[in-house]
């Protein structure tokens, strides 16, 4: 077991899949002579050249709809967008085309392709730049969704998302790409919908996912100060959710938080609290709190992105509203 960044372990699910697999290639802005805007892709050209790892132009409904196109023919094209919030222009060939390609093909069709890229609020970009994009594209039958926190998780995930044969949304982080985690060097692979308890506790149930991870993390170990025990769940994927895993904790806690960094209305928070109250209501002893972002745009200055995100402020008067509910 070694140590190495977030974005060498996505480097390394990527060399190792492209050494396995002639078919599976890496498409986007900038990954090939610049080799990557985070440096993600560093080092890949050199090794696999230019019909393997290849520059587009700025023109992500274009490079969307070829490599949907190419999924389509047996190719497994990984596209990363510099930023999730630039995939809007693509979206038409994301939910239009890839998630729906099989089903309107009578299965005659898989669309084995990975979408992936930084997701959420990366410091002061403003609005246009720090949206989370999760729960819309959770929203869509026939994609896959996964939003890694360590390391090891995002190497095991990419690696699975590569080899599916179904259309796969992969959500990183700007403000992760650096982290240090431990990761085999072994091969592993990790499935989709399968949550991972990151901490055992037995008061209350805390659930999150991405960097958010981080705030759910620090919020614990607060509570730990005051004598309350947290148990820390990471979905690693919202479609498919690993509700299971959720109910147990539930069953053992009998109280639930969940935050989230996406606006509040139409969340993965909200599925999960939907379905907590259906299958495990009468384990709960009080109310199920969630933590959002604020229901704005996210501005630029520092002091209104701390004020509008998810905090450990937030998190841990939550966990006491529900830990002292009369």
């Amino acid at each position: 077991m070694r140590e190495i960044q977030f974005r060498e372990a996505l480097r390394e699910a990527m060399n190792e899949e492209m050494r396995r697999d002639a078919s599976v290639l890496l498409m986007g802005e900038e990954v090939a002579e610049y080799n990557g805007a985070y440096k993600v892709s560093q080092g890949m050209l050199d090794e696999f050249g230019p019909d393997r790892v290849i520059d587009t132009p700025i023109s992500e409904l274009g490079f969307a709809g070829v490599g949907v196109g190419a999924a389509m023919n047996g190719v497994r094209p990984i596209v990363e967008f510099m930023t999730f919030n630039f995939s809007l222009v693509a979206i038409d060939q994301i939910i239009n085309s890839a998630a729906k390609m099989l089903s309107m093909s009578g299965g005659q069709f898989n669309v084995p392709i990975v979408f992936r890229g930084p997701t959420g609020n990366a410091g002061m970009l403003s609005s246009q730049h720090s949206q989370n994009f999760e729960n819309w594209y959770a929203n869509t039958p026939g994609l896959k969704v996964v939003v890694p926190f360590t390391p090891y998780d995002a190497k095991g995930l990419l690696k699975t998302a590569i080899r599916d044969n179904d259309p796969v949304i992969f959500m990183e982080s700007e403000l992760m790409y650096g982290d240090k985690g431990e990761v085999p060097t072994e091969e592993y692979l990790i499935p989709f919908g399968s949550a991972d308890i990151k901490r055992s506790g037995t008061d209350v149930t805390i659930v999150s996912f991405g960097k958010i991870m981080k705030v759910a993390l620090a919020a614990a170990t607060e509570l730990e100060k005051e004598g309350i025990s947290a148990e820390v769940v990471d979905l690693r994927s919202v479609r498919p959710i690993d509700y299971a895993t959720v109910v147990e904790s539930v069953k053992k806690t009998n109280r639930l938080v969940i935050v989230e960094e996406a606006w509040p209305l139409a969340a993965i928070s909200s599925e999960i609290t939907y379905h907590i109250q259906k299958y495990a209501f009468d384990y709960l002893d009080a109310p199920i709190h969630r933590i959002n972002s604020l229901d704005v745009p996210l501005p630029y200055a520092p002091t209104l992105i701390d004020a509008i995100l998810p905090s450990v402020e937030r998190t841990v008067k939550a966990v006491k509203a529900v830990m002292y509910r009369n």
